[in-house]
Order: C-alpha cells, then sequence, then structure tokens
C-alpha cells in the first residue's frame, strides 16, 4: 500500500474510531421533509444528554444550518483540524454541525461542482472535521443514490440507513431505489420512515389522509426492512424550520415530538 494512502487511512480510521454510531438518512426524491427529519432526529438525541455530530452532505442544497438558525456561523480551523459548529446544548452535549453552506460567500451562492469535487468536500468533512467522541454522527444526504450516497457509503462504514418517504406511491417508488441502494453498497437498512402521514385538524381534531396514509409500512413489509414509524403532517414543523429553531425543541408535548422518540427508540434497538 503506498505510505501516503496508508497514513490518511489510518488518519481516517483513529477519527471514525471515536464515533459509535453513523447513520445516513436518505430519501428517494426531494420534498419528503428529509432534512427536517434529520434536523430533529440529531437535536432529540443531544436533548437527550448524546454527544451528536450532524453532517450535511447536501453539496448543492445545504438547508442544514437554515433550519438549526447557525447560518452566520462558521467553523473554525485548527492545527489538529476543521472545527465543527457548535450549538450547546446543557452543560456537558451539545451538537455539532459542517456543511458547505458555512464555507459560501452567501446564502444564495450555487455550488457547480462534478462528482470528483463533491466526494473531495465531503471526504475532508469526514476526514478533517474534528467531531471528538460522539455517540452518533447523522450523515443528511440529498435526494437519490448518487454521488454523495456513493461517497459517504464508501469513505466510512455506516452503521445503518434510514429512509424518510412519504405515502404517495411516486414518493415509495423512489424510496424503494433507496433501500435497494443501501442493500447492494452492504448498508444495514435501519428502516423506513413515513413523513407527512396524515394530518390533524387542530380545530375539530379530524384526522384527515392528505397524502394517504400507510405506504410506507406497506413498503418495508415487501422490502423486509423494519418500519420506524409515522410523523404527521404539523404546520408548526413547517414554522419551525423556517425560524431556525428544531421542533422538538419548541414543542416539547406534541404528539409529533413522541414520533420521534418512538422513532428514536426503534433506531437505537436496531444498533444494539
Amino acid at each position: 500500500m503506498d505510505e501516503n494512502i496508508k497514513k490518511t487511512k489510518d488518519k481516517l480510521d483513529k477519527k471514525l474510531g471515536r464515533i459509535k454510531h453513523k447513520i445516513m438518512v436518505m430519501s428517494g426524491k426531494g420534498g419528503v421533509g428529509k432534512t427536517t427529519v434529520a434536523v430533529n432526529l440529531a437535536f432529540q438525541l443531544a436533548l437527550k444528554g448524546r454527544n451528536v455530530g450532524l453532517l450535511d452532505a447536501d453539496i448543492h442544497g445545504p438547508n442544514v444550518p437554515k433550519m438549526l438558525g447557525i447560518e452566520d456561523m462558521r467553523p473554525e480551523a485548527s492545527s489538529a483540524g476543521i472545527k465543527p459548529v457548535k450549538i450547546p446544548i446543557g452543560r456537558m452535549h451539545g451538537l455539532c454541525v459542517m456543511s458547505i453552506a458555512f464555507l459560501l460567500p452567501d446564502t444564495d451562492s450555487a455550488v457547480i461542482w462534478r462528482g470528483p469535487l463533491k466526494m473531495g468536500a465531503i471526504k475532508q468533512f469526514i476526514e478533517d472535521v474534528e467531531w471528538g467522541d460522539l455517540d452518533y454522527l447523522i450523515v443528511d444526504l440529498p435526494p437519490g443514490t448518487g454521488d454523495e450516497p456513493l461517497s459517504v457509503a464508501q469513505l466510512m462504514p455506516v452503521d445503518g440507513a434510514v429512509i424518510v418517504t412519504t405515502p404517495q406511491d411516486v414518493a415509495l417508488l423512489d424510496s424503494r431505489k433507496s433501500v435497494n441502494f443501501a442493500k447492494q453498497l452492504n448498508v444495514p437498512v435501519i428502516g423506513i420512515v413515513e413523513n407527512m402521514s396524515g394530518f390533524k385538524c387542530p380545530h375539530c381534531k379530524k384526522e384527515i389522509n392528505l397524502f394517504k396514509i400507510g405506504g410506507g409500512e406497506r413498503a418495508a413489509a415487501e422490502l423486509n426492512v423494519p418500519f420506524l414509524g409515522r410523523i404527521q403532517i404539523n404546520p408548526e414543523i413547517v414554522n419551525s424550520g423556517d425560524s431556525g429553531k428544531p421542533f422538538v425543541l419548541s414543542n416539547p408535548n406534541s404528539d409529533t415530538l413522541k414520533s420521534f422518540n418512538e422513532i428514536i427508540d426503534k433506531i437505537n434497538e436496531f444498533l444494539k
């Protein structure tokens, strides 16, 4: 093995060895709320006292900093590498975040890169960022099965993939592709999350199935992968994402938060 390649591999192995669980959050198509799910799962894990890292691997559409209200923050460089942006949560723990958005001149800047450049950026985010000792590294991926998810799967041993879908047939068709992508790359499929699954009227409390319901669970059964749970449509999720305050922080007593906690419990059960 070439000496430089060996040094790079040793450095990467040492860094990743400090991270207990590495999880990819994927979706077969855009618009299913994948980043919303990734951000709130990561934040809720941090609220539960875990050390959590959140890697925004969506190079062309990085929205994680916006949803966390940290668009104006910047990572720091040190002799040991790049220090991710850290959101303190409690006295001992926090959420470490890295995104290409932190490195762009402004929020309107377009990243016009081909595959090798994107893989190089993701490699740097994994290899050169000082993540430290983490219980979880959540990787928010762009929709589809292209360069970014392939790069992550090839660069580090992933403990599992969470597939986010909505109940419509067109979304389920694409989510099946994500499941098959993970299986072909020997990435364990932790399970499917059915987002935007029904809506409860705030006035009459009647449940309305705007985008159907149950499709994600059926897809999980057909593909023989776990079903992690449903997250209802909630206007407050939209408002919290736009305001930069995670839903799980601003709505501690909601039924939707219970859904996130149930999903986290099933993820942890899978990872045991």
